[in-house]
């Protein structure tokens, strides 16, 4: 088992329930942390058996740009589901921060983890 991580992708989607929020894209970051198996490729040296990051970090980049928002925890939660249909992951946690959501903060943010059905 491996734990890859992708950390601070920055995309730009619709997330939000105001009108502003509506009509205008903002950033979100994404950090992701990813436990799979990839002990095929590491015996073999075998790029055909691991876990290619760079094909879902793609898928998750179209689902967030092409997407529209409202809650930053149904963003959060897709996301997830998109590492999670992936047979070699086991477990995967996810987190979104949405900068400037408040006057005062930095970013707000969103964490959520599970594990791939039939895998406990």
């Amino acid at each position: 088992m491996a734990i890859i991580r992708v950390k601070n992708l920055l995309i730009r989607t619709y997330i939000g329930f105001n009108e502003d929020e509506l009509r205008n894209k903002q950033d979100v970051v994404i950090n992701m942390t990813i436990k799979a198996d990839v002990d095929n490729a590491i015996a073999n040296d075998d790029v055909e058996n691991s876990y290619n990051y760079k094909t879902i970090t793609k898928k998750v980049i179209v689902l967030v740009q092409e997407g529209k928002f409202k809650m930053l925890e149904n963003l959060t939660r897709q996301v997830l589901d998109v590492i999670l249909m992936n047979p070699q992951v086991e477990w995967a946690k996810v987190e979104v921060d949405k900068p400037h959501a408040l006057r005062f903060a930095e970013s707000v943010s969103i964490e959520l983890e599970a594990y791939r059905k039939g895998v406990t």
